[in-house]
């Protein structure tokens, strides 16, 4: 398996690829093509709301948290309020962005861990899936802060407080207003592109492992053999980093989401 075809298997598709080169192609739907990563999108909200709305409506109604999935979905909850939202965006007004922390954090590791179900894939390995949820983020980030501090406010208070003559701040606060806002694109830019990099080249790393078996399916046997049983206990492992790294690029992405909402909120 050369780079070209192992980057077939990490991509999105009009089709999902099934072993033997069968495939199960996706239809279009007004001249729209629907592809893999969208059905994945899909079936994610839908186990988000399979999950999180009996969830909601027992928590609503005083009842307890019943079951282990239960309540480990609700420490995952509470620890994202405790430990990332209150802390980053403030105690006071942390519980207005929970909805938003909660189903970023949730939707970008059930995308994650779809790429770990087999012949499925993980739609954050698209540039279009991490570059939709910051722009989301980005526009989050702006319309807090305008609104707390109105348009014009917010704008200039991204632009430290400098002592210099009014002839040189003239030229001086448009260029650090210029940086300022070139700083907050490319933080949300690196939101986007850190995900991708993150769980396209994992997934990419195992496709090429578990290629090495077809790739010597020509030797001699035994070197086969031992190709193979390289191949599968590599592979089992980076499975399990990749595990690791789907839960942490969704804190990391989240953490962050909260900490640039909390700039924008308490400017200077």
């Amino acid at each position: 398996m050369n780079l070209e075809e192992a980057g077939q298997h990490v991509s999105d598709a009009a089709a999902f690829h099934l072993p033997f080169h069968k495939a199960i192609p996706l239809p279009e739907v007004f001249g729209f093509q629907i592809t893999k990563y969208m059905v994945l999108e899909w079936l994610v909200a839908a186990l988000m709301v399979l999950i999180f709305v009996p969830l909601a409506r027992r928590v609503a109604a005083g009842e307890p948290v019943r079951g282990r999935l239960a309540n480990m979905f609700e420490a995952m909850l509470v620890f994202l309020r405790d430990e990332v939202a209150r802390p980053a965006i403030g105690r006071h007004d942390a519980d207005r962005f929970l909805p938003y922390i909660w189903t970023a954090f949730f939707f970008i590791l059930f995308c994650n861990l779809m790429g770990m179900v087999p012949w499925a894939g993980s739609p954050t390995g698209s540039l279009a899936v991490t570059g939709a949820l910051a722009v989301i983020a980005l526009v989050m980030v702006i319309g807090t802060g305008m609104r707390r501090h109105g348009t014009v406010k917010f704008w200039i208070g991204m632009v430290p407080q400098v002592e210099v003559p009014l002839v040189l701040a003239a030229f001086l606060i448009p260029m650090l207003l210029a940086i300022e806002v070139a700083g907050l694109l490319i933080r949300h830019s690196v939101l986007a592109v850190r995900l991708l990099a993150n769980m396209f080249a994992g997934h990419l790393v195992l496709a090429v492992v578990i290629g090495f078996i077809a790739s010597s399916a020509n030797l001699y046997l035994v070197l086969w053999l031992g190709v193979s049983v390289g191949s599968v206990f590599g592979a089992a492992a980076l499975n399990l980093l990749e595990l690791f790294v789907a839960f942490l690029q969704a804190y990391i992405f989240t953490f962050l989401s909260a900490v640039f909402i909390g700039m924008a909120l308490h400017q200077h």
